[in-house]
C-alpha cells in the first residue's frame, strides 16, 4: 500500500476542522512524491487548497531539462563546485492526472553527476518563481524533517525497529510504515511528545549542566538509559543507583531544578 492511502480523506477532516475556525485562512499543502497523486491532487484543487508536492523523476521528466542540466555540469567543470539551473513547465501524465499542472525542475549537477529534482504545484508562477518556490518554499520542508530525525530511530532491520511508544525512555521515532495515516500519526505523536518531554527536562532541568545543550539522544543514554534499583510505596519512588555512575552531580542538579518549578 502506497503511503498516500488514506490521505485524502485524513486531509479533507484536517482542513475541515481548520476551516470551522479560521474560514478565510489559506492552506497549502506540502509533502513529498509520495502524495503526488491524482486524487489528492485534485481534491486540493477543487477545495480551494494549495499544494506544493515533489514528483518522482523519470526518463520524459529528466529528458525535458537535458539543455539545463548541460549548462549546469558545464558551469560545474569550470567553478569545480556544484551548479544548478530551474525550469518552470506545464505537464501532464499520459494516464494518471486528469489535467496539466505545474512542474518546477531543479537541474542540478553535483559530484560528477546530475542530480535532478521535481515538485508539481497548484501556486501560480506570478506568485512564486521557479527558483524561490523550489528553494525557500519546498525545501523548507527539510528542516521540519531535521526536527522529526533527531529523535534516534532503531537500526533498520532489527526487532526493535518498530516504534515503541515508553514515554520518556525510548524515543525512536521508529518507521511511519503503517497502512492507515491516522496509525501513522499516532505513533508520531508519542514520538513528539517523548521529544517534547525530554526538551522540557534539557531546558529547565539540566540547564547549568555538561547537558544543556546535549542532543535528546545523548540525555536519554547518559542520564535515563541506566541501571538502578527501583523501589516503589505508597508515597514515594526511591531510586538506588550505582556509586560509580559518573553523572550523579547532573542527576541531582536536574532534580534539584525541576522540583523547585514544580513548585
Amino acid at each position: 500500500m502506497c503511503s498516500a492511502a488514506g490521505s485524502v480523506e485524513e486531509v479533507a477532516r484536517i482542513v475541515t476542522r481548520i476551516r470551522q475556525r479560521w474560514p478565510k485562512v489559506r492552506i497549502l499543502l506540502r509533502a513529498d512524491s509520495g502524495f503526488a497523486r491524482e486524487a489528492l491532487m485534485a481534491w486540493c484543487e477543487n477545495n480551494a487548497v494549495d499544494f506544493l508536492f515533489g514528483l518522482a523523476k523519470n526518463s520524459r521528466l529528466v529528458g525535458e531539462i537535458e539543455a539545463e542540466l548541460a549548462q549546469a555540469a558545464e558551469q560545474s567543470r569550470e567553478t569545480e563546485k556544484p551548479a544548478r539551473r530551474f525550469k518552470d513547465f506545464t505537464w501532464q501524465t499520459r494516464k494518471s492526472w486528469s489535467r496539466e499542472r505545474r512542474v518546477v525542475a531543479k537541474a542540478e549537477w553535483t559530484g560528477g553527476e546530475a542530480n535532478p529534482r521535481f515538485v508539481v504545484t497548484s501556486l501560480a508562477r506570478e506568485e512564486h518563481e521557479a527558483r524561490h518556490l523550489y528553494e525557500k518554499l519546498y525545501c523548507a520542508r527539510g528542516e521540519m524533517e531535521n526536527r522529526i530525525k533527531s529523535l534516534p530511530s532503531r537500526k533498520r532491520g532489527s526487532a526493535s525497529s518498530t516504534f515503541m511508544p515508553t514515554v520518556p525512555l525510548v524515543q525512536a521515532r521508529g518507521r511511519l510504515s503503517a497502512h492507515t495515516m491516522r496509525a501513522n500519526q499516532l505513533r508520531l505523536w508519542f514520538a513528539s511528545m517523548a521529544y517534547v518531554l525530554i526538551g522540557a527536562l534539557r531546558r529547565i532541568g539540566l540547564a547549568h549542566t555538561q547537558f544543556a545543550r546535549a542532543s535528546c539522544g545523548t540525555i536519554r543514554l547518559k542520564l535515563l538509559k541506566i541501571g538502578a534499583l527501583v523501589r516503589t510505596s505508597v508515597r514515594r519512588i526511591k531510586l538506588a543507583m550505582p556509586s560509580a555512575f559518573p553523572y550523579q552531580a547532573e542527576y541531582r542538579a536536574a532534580h534539584a531544578a525541576l522540583t523547585a518549578a514544580a513548585r
